[in-house]
């Protein structure tokens, strides 16, 4: 099939020649199998990808479906506890303090906001300069530097009117609020902008390196292209410089990816990202050195040696992912136009290895999600951002309770 549609965070626009063209071109991706260059495997041994050539199964999938399938999904559950607070205005990216506290992003006013986790009550930290919003791009992900208990360093990914760049700002809570940001120091600049993908998300590594997630703009090209920054994963130290060991002795850590907008570690300090498809797959991967992720050439599985496989794979209206979080041996992973939470197994058997969906269509699109330990997450609605219908209260965090 010539591939000509177009889809961005949560959107899909689609010229297709034929439907049967569209159902043949799936038909092959389904029979692709997984790569013989795909070596993830889960905690315990085996491939969390080896029973499901199609998308994950939905909670809601039909009787006649589910039943068909050989192995269920795992049982697990998600409660949520409590609405930590509300009224947010594009909430996307999500730091705990580890004093207390919430740090929470606006995309298009530009500012950081604490929330008393207890309380709900919000204080402005103040506006970031040179955030420039506008379609996906604006103030996005947030991270505490490694050494915050001395440095009270908050990092920040964001749109200027020329790139996307990282900045970090003192933290000051003793000042009045809004006053309470120090100016940015430009950390890493030149991470190509576009109106849309335009990644975003940034964690601290178990190794205090600085990780970034970032798209290929429209693009595509980028993807492959390992002198640019577009459409990576990037590893960089907490000064902006390319990481001692990164493969190509530059700040790309892997490539080939379309928009990555989720970073996660598992208990093995493996790497996990979450990575928008165009109109057919999304992706969860497991990230390594030097490895090529497929765009533009491959949209999920392939039968390519030399693209890595995803360790799994949904269809674009069951996902749309942007943030991810490690938490009680499983991935999670929050999901904008899917508006559910996936889980994501890693302890090996085939029956825990099948992702499993939850709060489907509860709480509308699903931004971000963060571990708060003791089994419980920090997750993050995204209703106002333009794509979505918000409702009373819009937009939130949640407290949950995951097995």
């Amino acid at each position: 099939m010539t591939r000509r549609a177009c889809r961005v965070e949560g959107i899909l626009i689609v010229q297709r020649r034929a439907v049967t063209a569209v159902l043949a071109a799936a038909a092959l991706l389904v029979t692709a199998g997984c790569s013989s260059g795909d070596d993830w495997e889960p905690e315990g041994g085996g491939s969390a990808s080896a029973d499901r050539s199609g998308p994950a199964a939905s909670s809601s999938a039909p009787a006649s479906a589910q039943a068909a399938e050989e192995t269920p999904p795992a049982k697990g559950s998600v409660k949520v506890v409590r609405t930590v607070t509300e009224g947010l205005k594009t909430p996307w990216g999500l730091a705990p303090l580890p004093e207390g506290g919430l740090l929470v992003s606006s995309r298009d006013e530009g500012t950081i906001t604490r929330v008393d986790e207890k309380t709900g009550k919000k204080t402005e930290l103040g506006a970031v300069p040179g955030v420039a919003p506008g379609g996906e791009g604006g103030l996005m992900g947030l991270a505490l530097s490694p050494s915050y208990a001395s440095d009270h360093m908050v990092y920040a990914y964001f749109t200027s009117d020329s790139d996307n760049r990282i900045v970090r700002m003192l933290y000051d809570a003793d000042k009045p609020a809004g006053e309470q940001l120090g100016a940015p120091d430009t950390v890493f600049r030149g991470i190509p902008k576009g109106t849309n993908h335009n990644g975003g998300r940034i964690a601290f590594g178990p190794d205090k390196m600085l990780y970034v997630g970032t798209g290929e703009t429209y693009v595509t090209e980028l993807a492959q292209d390992k002198k640019s920054t577009g459409g990576k994963v990037l590893r960089l130290t907490p000064e902006g410089e390319p990481a001692p060991g990164n493969p190509f002795g530059s700040p790309v850590y892997s490539y080939g990816h379309r928009n990555v907008q989720g970073l996660a570690w598992d208990s093995k300090q493996r790497l996990f990202a979450s990575e928008f498809g165009q109109d057919t797959w999304d992706e969860l991967n497991h990230i390594v050195p030097g490895g090529n992720y497929g765009w533009p050439d491959v949209e999920g599985r392939s039968d390519d040696s030399k693209y890595r496989n995803p360790v799994d794979q949904w269809s674009t209206d069951e996902a749309s992912p942007s943030g991810i979080a490690y938490a009680q041996g499983s991935v999670w992973m929050a999901g904008l136009r899917g508006k559910r939470l996936w889980r994501i197994p890693l302890d090996g058997t085939k029956e825990s290895a099948r992702p499993q969906a939850f709060l489907e269509g509860d709480h509308g699109r699903l931004r971000t999600v963060v571990s708060a330990g003791g089994g419980k997450l920090w997750l993050v609605t995204s209703e106002t951002d333009g794509r979505g219908t918000p409702g009373k209260g819009d937009d939130k965090i949640l407290e949950l309770r995951v097995t």
